[in-house]
């Protein structure tokens, strides 16, 4: 506006102000400078005067012109410089003058405008003088807003205050106020509704709330003291009446006090109620259903096992019936009837059942029934039926002890025992008589696998009320079956064998003895095996095994006596297969037995037919360990012999062998196989036997007309040699004899 000002002032005396608004504008920018000063211009980055310029900076503004466009093209084209300032000076001017000339056309408009901005600041100040009031309004408001808030806030604090105040005295009035239909109901309903259950539980909590109130003196409780206490005797008069009588019950006979237990159990809670508010009629109760079930169960077990014993079987074993004992000992006159036969108490058959899981937890026997069918049982029967019942019903007295009195731990046993100990000790006590007296050693043995299978059992149900009397019949039983045992060692120990009478070879009764009753506890025992059993059956082995020997020392002829040790062996092994396992300690020995005795009887048998051949084998044997095969040469008329008497008797030789063999051996298996493993087939056969003891081998394709062809059975019909002894056959054996040896060498 200086600029414009100072253009003006300069043309002045060209420009007619009179009366016109450019008058107005001179005489305004003349009333400006009335004083004849120079306006204080601000030029800024413009103003080459002030210290704050540096002459460095002139050269970056030389450098930025000289890069226009405008300042290059003249530069290009050689233009005067200075001519080219004053073209650019001039032509500056005449902008400047249009320029005014514009703003005094314009002038009355910005008169105008400039009224306009004059209304407008004071429309502007009007409207800060309002803002300025809201503002104020604001901030008195944003107090209130606070102040509302803390009020907010402490109203909330008190409503809580005051709906935890309410919830209190609501439960206080709740349970301090005895509705009417709790009355009428605990006065007039049944205890078996389900109304007078319910309103028993609000009664319960209304009197252990009472009792919390009279602790703190509170004045509302005795309000309701009197209206609860009279209640509450009329609840318990009420229970005591209704489990007194379904306690008394249980006596009527033919009973089955499990239905009135299970409807006690519906209402285990009244006893809870009795214990909590009335401690003696709780015990009261308590000691009724004990007196009465003790009685019941020793009344109902003592007449149960009663009936049992009279169906067990009539014969049962003595002290005289024991392994070693004669079938034909003698007794006194007063002596009882012996068994049938001993056999049968040594013998599990098929008693071993019983362990099985479906015989050992069927159902229990029914004394007459069994009695109108005339059928009879061995004791471990009834001593299973006796001690299932037992373990069932235990079982189920324990959980209804623990779950309707509230008792666990030492207190349930204690408890159960009180009940079931009279019962628990006429057992043992029964127990104990029978023991005494067993000599049965199987049944006692089965008693005490059905006790561990028990005892198992009772664990899996997690019931340890029986485990002490478990414990105490196995203190019974385990002594008598040692002792049982022990006797039948010192019986077959204290054996004479001149006293058994008339000596056979067949498999004696001893020792079928021992084979079934070895083989029944072996078998037993290995479900729950047990070292002191085993230590005793391998002391019960090694007197059999000695009775044996002494036995097969009685015969006069070593053949005898192998015949006798093999059909024993062969028989103890075969009933011990059939029950014990294949791998167990006795099966193992008696095999070895076997097999030692059977090579020796083979030799024993061909001994008296070819034992010259055998004994020129054996010479010839020792020649070629010694290098002396040339010496063999010497005896072809020996050999020639040989040969002869062999090929004229072997055929009989071998039928006579093949049918004595089968006379003398009991199991036709047991025969055949010794039959199989003689030497002299194998022989004729022409393959070399390993085992083979005695006899020379053919070679490989050696197979003589005269002698069985292989696969034949021992002793068959053969094609005859030619009369005269067949020489060609005899040629042939002769020619052989030194293979025979270069064979056995090899072999």
């Amino acid at each position: 506006m200086a600029a414009v000002a100072a253009a003006a002032v300069g043309a002045g005396p060209d420009v007619n102000t009179a009366g016109n608004p450019t008058e107005m504008a001179m005489a305004f920018l003349q009333d400006e400078n009335t004083d004849g000063e120079t306006p204080n211009l601000n030029l800024g980055e413009l103003d080459l005067t002030t210290d704050e310029f540096i002459l460095d900076e002139v050269d970056i503004h030389i450098q930025a012109n000289l890069e226009d466009d405008l300042v290059k093209e003249a530069l290009k084209t050689g233009v005067d410089l200075r001519q080219y300032s004053k073209q650019v000076e001039s032509e500056l001017q005449r902008i400047e003058q249009a320029s005014i000339k514009d703003y005094i056309k314009e002038s009355q408009n910005i008169a105008l405008l400039h009224n306009q901005i004059t209304a407008c600041d004071s429309i502007l100040e009007r409207m800060e003088g309002m803002l300025s009031g809201f503002q104020s309004d604001l901030s008195s408001i944003s107090s209130e807003i606070q102040t509302l808030q803390q009020q907010s806030v402490s109203m909330n604090v008190r409503l809580k205050n005051r709906q935890a105040v309410r919830s209190h005295l609501s439960q206080l009035v709740d349970e301090l106020v005895v509705p009417g239909a709790m009355i009428s109901t605990i006065l007039d309903s049944p205890v078996t509704e389900q109304d007078f259950l319910e309103q028993l539980h609000e009664l319960n909590n209304k009197i252990n709330f009472a009792k919390e109130l009279s602790f703190r003196e509170t004045l509302a409780c005795s309000d309701i003291q009197d209206i609860v206490d009279r209640l509450k005797l009329k609840a318990v008069s009420k229970i005591r009446e209704f489990i007194l009588q379904k306690i008394y019950s249980f006596r009527k006979p033919m009973t089955n006090y499990q239905i009135p237990q299970n409807t006690l159990l519906k209402y285990r809670f009244f006893y809870q109620f009795l214990l909590a508010n009335e401690r003696t009629v709780a015990k009261e109760i308590r000691d009724e259903y004990v007196d009465t079930m003790s009685k019941i169960y020793y009344s109902y077990f003592k007449s149960y096992s009663g009936r049992l014993l009279k169906v067990q079987y009539e014969e049962v074993a003595d002290k005289d019936d024991l392994m070693g004992v004669e079938d034909t000992a003698k007794k006194g006159f007063f002596s009882k009837p012996s068994l049938r036969s001993r056999n049968t108490i040594f013998t599990v058959g098929q008693r071993g059942g019983i362990l099985s899981p479906s015989e050992l937890e069927g159902p229990i026997l029914v004394p007459h029934t069994a009695q109108r069918g005339d059928s009879r049982f061995p004791y471990e029967t009834l001593f299973r039926s006796q001690h299932y019942a037992l373990l069932d019903n235990g079982c189920r007295e324990f959980l209804f002890l623990s779950d309707f009195f509230m008792v666990t731990g030492n207190s349930a046993l204690d408890l159960f025992n009180s009940i079931m100990g009279k019962t628990l000790s006429m057992f043992l006590k029964s127990m104990s008589t029978y023991v005494s007296d067993c000599y049965d050693s199987i049944a006692v043995f089965l008693c005490i696998h059905i006790v561990l299978r028990f005892r198992a059992v009772t664990s899996k149900r997690s019931i340890p009320a029986l485990d002490k009397y478990w414990e105490a019949v196995l203190e019974l039983l385990w002594p008598r079956f040692e002792l049982i045992l022990e006797m039948n060692i010192s019986s077959v120990r204290n054996t004479d064998p001149q006293k058994l009478g008339v000596l056979d070879t067949r498999p004696h009764y001893i020792t079928r003895r021992y084979a079934e009753f070895s083989s029944a506890i072996v078998s037993i025992n290995q479900t729950f095996p047990n070292e002191r059993t085993n230590t005793l059956l391998g002391q019960l082995l090694v007197e059999v095994e000695n009775f044996v020997l002494k036995m097969a020392a009685e015969f006069p002829s070593r053949r005898d006596q192998l015949i006798f040790l093999m059909n024993n062996y062969d028989m103890m092994l075969s009933v011990l297969m059939e029950r014990a396992a294949d791998d167990s300690k006795e099966v193992e020995g008696f095999q070895q037995l076997l097999q030692a005795r059977t090579q020796e009887f083979i030799e024993e048998i061909l001994s008296p037919p070819f034992g010259g051949m055998i004994s020129f084998v054996k010479e010839a044997e020792a020649l070629m360990e010694k290098g002396q095969l040339d010496r063999l040469k010497n005896d072809e008329a020996r050999i020639t012999q040989l040969v002869r008497g062999f090929s004229s008797s072997w055929k009989q030789s071998v039928e006579a062998m093949s049918q004595d063999v089968m006379r003398s051996f009991t199991n036709f298996k047991n025969g055949t196989s010794i039959i199989q493993e003689s030497p002299l087939p194998v022989c004729a056969a022409g393959r070399p036997h390993p085992a083979d003891p005695v006899l020379p081998r053919l070679p490989q394709g050696a197979q003589p007309a005269h002698l069985p062809q292989p696969g034949g059975p021992l002793g068959a019909h053969q094609p005859a040699p030619p009369d005269g002894g067949g020489e060609e056959a005899q040629t042939q054996l002769l020619k052989t004899v030194p293979l025979y040896l270069m064979n056995r060498e090899i072999t």
